[in-house]
């Protein structure tokens, strides 16, 4: 093994610095290149895909390189498969170094802490979450987007709301203190969010992560940001924001003061509503095709983009809020061809908000600076098109982004960098000509100052009266006065000439008045630069005394984005205006589904709902698998989580009662990583939803009890129905679609509960599903007909329409069992009910006919007149 006096100083050094960062892999600049050692170089080599090879002078130990400029792209790698990335750099100049080279680590990369644009997704917040115990017993947790300075904290109540808020907000790192309870609590959460980091659990103490709040944001207490009281939230929030800063080595002057928020402030859905709706990702690959998200996005940047995706989030229960952004909406529906001139603007503006990160992260460009002017120059175009609205929230976003340090901040930028800035600023040569005349006078030696050789050249031609004498440059030698070998012979070299070159035809001199102006012209370059990298800082600092206000009116450029995008949305899809209240009360019109809708050439069949507490409260929903039932209930529950985005939603009326909570028990899954069935997931979320359901909350479920036997399974779903029902405080308005048609016998006993099915036609051997919603209920599922549609063998779709057949009507063999094994002997035994003949399968004229009965609409001669009906057929 390699000792460390072995090495060389650079190993040594690097060495120092792997012991300060053992859980990240090392990038140690070497010149041109990143050299990564030891293990980290095993690690990285395979990630990244390159060549493992040795540095032989200390013996074989492991390495692998890659150009510093490509670095980005090789830390994306590691960053997606994992790991922390350390990037060291030289801190002094080479050439002025004595000794080994002076390197420090001057950030450390985390999946939480990316800042570079090609690593982040554009339409999508990056966040870093802190979770901890509060003292209160429940749990704190932080969250922030350092690109973007977004930080919010809040207290929850305990593991399941804490696991809801990190499945909503979905962050790319999430921190805890070791030792914590919530490692071993969180069950599963390291499938979900891979990259869970455990930090010191003194940074989550109270005091000093309070203390290291109050002394980044310059404040007495936290209590000004409204957070005091939040103790977990405070405590998650310190160690966060300590965090980030050791990571990022700088001081995060981009980061927002930290805001309260409170889950109850907002409409609620857990993780599996938003995957049932197909919110954010879909059910398929967890992608963004084909859900709500990518429907309703006509957003014009990124930072509105990113917005949109928080409204889906975090939907309002606040009606003047929404009402707000409703009325904002309808302002630029009807302003059209103005909207259209602000959508053209928004256009061509960049990412403000992570541009102004980057600024004060000191990772800005001078292509960002001029990025930035133009999009504040689109802002100020913006300004003046919003004189033409009136209601309030345009009128905000019209005041915040009329701030005269836009214009300061465009001014600047416009007198101090080119137009067309070269890429890199080490390169140099992005600093517009006239800002500083030192740079000027630089500039012009560097160039070769044509004026200056001109007035040599002539001067020493008429010192030595050869007027062929010429003054010349070559990259290898420098300066040099050449004379051609035929004036030599009569040419007297000056003593103050020293020869230079001889060439077939020339000598070549230099002369101490050339030598000087070839030292000024070679180190104007580099003066030049240093001097353009000093200007370039104080232009950054002028810019970043201005974050807030920037910050402020990127807020409201992607305000006025999303409201845009919902008014183009609306106008294209023929969306309406929702009525908003906070009565108990879901009617709708004409309502579809928005994303079906959109993937469907042929049109999409409307329906109404209504959903109330007097009569309506639970609809049992029957029919055939393919009718749409499915489709039907979601697109209720997509229709309120729209309304309550603020967005006008596809119907031809809506009046919405604000709802809580959204929850969605659909279809079948299993978890075979905690051990759970199918059935067994299903009942958790039917727990779930039966435990924290309110009266106003709204409960979508597609099928209930369909994972064990028929009758444990129908026994389970009508005790839900009940439970809804009956249970003050969980009266949900509910929307339950089955195959358990003996569940559509509950409407005779509850009141609140209505039939309704799906529509379908029998045509000869086939069925047309009409797609429409009718009252009443069904007995039949069709199941066989969908069976033969899907591409069943024809001998089994015949087999299984034969024993349907000897079902329906009751046959049984001389055993006393169904007759639906052909000629093979069954076992005598003796059949009995399991359940009431309230749920038998046979059809009942008499229940059907009282199944229908609007007792409530009743007259008495009706009533008279039906039970005369009831009588003849029990006479029959």
């Amino acid at each position: 093994m390699t000792t460390t006096k072995a090495m060389t100083p650079a190993m040594r050094q690097y060495l120092d610095i792997k012991n300060n960062h053992t859980d990240a892999i090392v990038f140690f600049r070497m010149g041109d290149f990143y050299e990564i050692f030891f293990d980290d170089a095993r690690i990285a080599a395979k990630v990244m895909g390159i060549a493992l090879t040795s540095r032989d002078k200390e013996k074989k130990i492991p390495m692998c390189g890659i150009p510093y400029h490509a670095a980005d792209i090789y830390i994306g790698k590691l960053i997606g498969a994992g790991h922390k990335v350390a990037v060291c750099e030289q801190i002094e100049d080479p050439a002025e170094a004595k000794g080994v080279i002076r390197r420090a680590v001057t950030r450390v990369v985390t999946p939480g802490t990316i800042q570079d644009d090609k690593l982040l997704s554009s339409k999508t917040n990056n966040y870093i979450a802190a979770v901890t115990w509060s003292k209160k017993g429940g749990a704190g947790l932080a969250y922030m987007d350092i690109t973007t300075g977004d930080f919010k904290l809040t207290d929850l109540e305990g593991v399941s709301s804490l696991r809801d808020e990190l499945r909503r907000i979905n962050p790319s790192e999430v921190l805890m203190p070791e030792g914590s309870p919530l490692v071993g609590v969180l069950e599963g959460l390291e499938e979900e969010f891979k990259n869970i980091t455990q930090r010191s659990a003194y940074d989550f103490e109270l005091d000093v992560a309070a203390g290291f709040l109050t002394s980044h944001f310059k404040v007495a207490s936290l209590d000004g940001f409204g957070c005091g009281e939040l103790t977990g939230g405070v405590a998650s929030a310190g160690a966060l924001l300590k965090y980030v800063s050791d990571m990022q080595k700088s001081s995060l002057e981009q980061i927002k003061p930290c805001s309260p928020y409170f889950p109850s402030s907002y409409l609620i859905m857990d993780y599996a509503t938003r995957r049932n709706l197909e919110v954010i990702e879909n059910a398929r690959d967890r992608g963004r095709d084909s859900t709500l998200l990518a429907h309703m996005d006509r957003t014009k940047t990124s930072m509105g983009a990113r917005l949109l995706c928080t409204y889906l989030i975090f939907p309002l229960l606040n009606l003047k809020d929404l009402k707000a952004r409703l009325s904002a909406t309808e302002e630029l529906i009807e302003g059209r061809l103005v909207r259209e001139d602000i959508e053209g603007e928004l256009k061509n503006i960049f990412d403000i908000e992570r541009l102004i990160g980057k600024i004060s992260s000191s990772l800005a460009t001078a292509r960002d600076l001029v990025a930035l002017k133009e999009s504040l120059k689109r802002v100020v175009l913006i300004k003046d098109l919003l004189e033409t609205f009136s209601s309030e929230l345009m009128a905000k976003v019209g005041v915040v982004i009329s701030s005269h340090e836009v214009e300061e901040v465009i001014e600047l930028i416009a007198i101090s960098i080119k137009e067309t800035p070269a890429l890199l600023l080490r390169e140099g040569g992005f600093i517009r000509d006239g800002y500083n005349e030192e740079l000027d006078e630089l500039r012009k030696i560097s160039g070769g100052g044509k004026d200056s050789i001109a007035a040599i050249e002539k001067k020493e031609r008429e010192r030595v009266g050869i007027s062929s004498l010429k003054v010349g440059f070559n990259r290898v030698f420098g300066y040099y006065i050449e004379v051609t070998k035929a004036n030599l012979a009569s040419f007297e070299v000056p003593d103050y000439y020293v020869r230079k070159q001889t060439l077939v035809n020339a000598e070549r001199f230099i002369t101490p008045e050339l030598k000087e102006w070839e030292e000024k012209v070679l180190t104007a370059e580099d003066k030049a630069i240093a001097i353009e990298l000093k200007l370039f800082s104080g232009i950054i600092r002028a810019i970043s005394e201005k974050l807030r206000v920037l910050q402020r009116v990127a807020e409201h450029v992607a305000i006025l984005d999303v409201t845009a995008s919902f008014a183009e949305l609306a106008e294209e899809m023929r969306y309406v205006k929702p009525v908003l209240s906070e009565s108990d009360v879901i009617e709708i019109k004409e309502g579809r589904h928005p994303v079906v809708e959109a993937g469907l050439p042929e049109g999409f069949t409307p329906n109404d709902i209504k959903l109330d507490r007097r009569e309506s409260r639970i609809l049992i929903l029957t029919g055939p698998n393919m009718a749409g039932k499915s489709t039907y209930i979601r697109q209720v529950a997509v229709i309120v989580l729209m309304a309550q985005v603020g967005s006008f939603v596809p119907a031809m009326s809506a009046h919405i009662g604000i709802v809580d909570r959204i929850f969605t028990r659909v279809g079948a899954s299993d978890d075979m990583s905690k051990g759970q069935s199918t059935f067994m997931v299903e009942m958790n979320e039917a727990a779930n939803i039966l435990n924290n359901a309110t009266d106003k909350s709204l409960v979508i479920l597609d099928e209930i009890g369909r994972g064990t036997s028929t009758f444990d399974g129908l026994s389970i779903a009508w005790a839900v129905v009940e439970y809804l029902h009956d249970t003050e405080g969980r009266r949900a308005k509910t929307l339950f679609a089955t195959h358990y048609h003996e569940l559509t016998d509950i409407s005779l006993t509850k009141k609140r509960v209505k039939n309704y099915n799906m529509a379908v036609k029998e045509w000869e051997d086939d069925i047309i599903f009409l797609k429409k919603v009718i009252v009443g209920s069904t007995n039949r599922s069709y199941g066989i007909h969908v069976a033969r549609l899907a591409g069943l063998p024809k001998s089994v779709v015949a087999r299984a329409t034969e024993i349907l057949k000897n079902l329906e009507c009751g046959e049984l063999n001389e055993a006393g069992m169904p007759n639906i094994a052909g000629a093979g002997k069954a076992k005598t035994m003796k059949l009995q009910p399991s359940l009431p003949h309230l749920f038998s399968k046979k059809d009942d004229p008499i229940r059907q006919e009282l199944r229908d009965v609007d007792i409530n609409s009743l007259s008495p001669l009706e009533a008279l007149n039906k039970l005369n009906r009831i009588k003849e057929l029990l006479d029959d």
